[in-house]
């Protein structure tokens, strides 16, 4: 719900937006939650002096894309997610290929006489080709826009309480013994880049892991990049780790997330979707990248 968008009143209010006698609570709490959210999305946009502060620039989120329609429905919800989080801010969701929108058509999409500015927070969990170019290029294909790109979502400490949050709902044990922990392990699975920097980040991901689990974590791959996850399953169990489970390092589900987690030989965690840490997480990179000085902006982009 935004400010421009009023909501259409379908509670049990009776005059002066009193619960009607006998009107369920929950119904009520409902409604008041409504009204508190819309009324701190109005006064949020008004200054202490009373002028009205400038909207925010629109978060537009940059999805890869895939065939699984799976993961149109679990980005379009996260993007939900994150509008329940903070009402006032304009958020759009575009795509570097195979669903629509694709990026350019949501960046043209945003009226550029009114703000050329925006925010884009790539979906993305490592540093690799689609942060440092795709995402470039899709800007400047767009006359007039202006784009502050931020920094992929990993390595961060709310994807480690998201991977976390998976394992357990697909049968980690939080409470272990230690010889339950000396059988343990975790290969996390990422889809793999040419990119070195990739690799480090999803490497620091699975050492921020490894000490929230406090078993080893090995970072593994679906292609472009070694070890894959049967290889590393391989040599985790080789090790004398036969608990083995699989994290599922990607943002929705696709190909490469089902094939890895048919590479676990115990438990696969589902993909780190719409837990409610990646919304937080979604803002926080927008938060960043808009109070960054202008020098260390990741991208700044002004076609002419």
């Amino acid at each position: 719900m935004t400010a421009s968008q009023p909501p259409h009143d379908e509670s049990p209010a009776g005059t002066g937006g009193r619960p009607l006698p006998g009107a369920p609570l929950d119904t009520t709490a409902q409604l008041m939650n409504a009204i508190t959210s819309r009324l701190g999305t109005q006064l949020s946009l008004v200054s202490l002096n009373g002028t009205r502060r400038p909207a925010p620039p629109p978060l537009v989120l940059v999805a890869h894309g895939s065939r699984d329609p799976r993961a149109l429905d679990t980005v379009s919800t996260l993007a939900e997610r994150v509008r329940e989080l903070r009402p006032h801010l304009p958020v759009r969701l575009g795509h570097l290929e195979l669903d629509e929108p694709l990026l350019p058509a949501a960046l043209a999409s945003i009226d550029t006489a009114r703000d050329p500015r925006a925010v884009l927070v790539p979906l993305l969990l490592s540093r690799g080709h689609h942060v440092k170019r795709d995402v470039p290029a899709a800007v400047a294909a767009v006359p007039g826009r202006r784009a502050r790109v931020a920094a992929p979502l990993g390595p961060h400490p709310l994807l480690v309480e998201s991977l976390y949050a998976r394992l357990v709902e697909a049968g980690w044990r939080t409470r272990m013994s230690d010889a339950a922990r000396r059988a343990s392990g975790v290969v996390l699975a990422a889809a793999g880049s040419r990119d070195p920097d990739a690799a480090v980040d999803t490497r620091r991901t699975a050492g921020l892991l490894a000490e929230r689990l406090g078993v080893p974590v090995t970072a593994a791959y679906a292609s472009a990049a070694a070890p894959t996850v049967p290889a590393a399953v391989r040599a985790m169990a080789a090790r004398g780790r036969h608990r083995i489970a699989v994290a599922s390092y990607f943002t929705a589900p696709g190909r490469f997330a089902t094939a890895c987690a048919g590479a676990a030989p115990w438990i696969a965690a589902a993909p780190l979707g719409t837990h409610p840490a990646m919304a937080r997480l979604v803002l926080h990179r927008y938060d960043q990248a808009l109070a960054a000085p202008e020098p260390a902006f990741a991208r700044e982009l002004a076609a002419t």
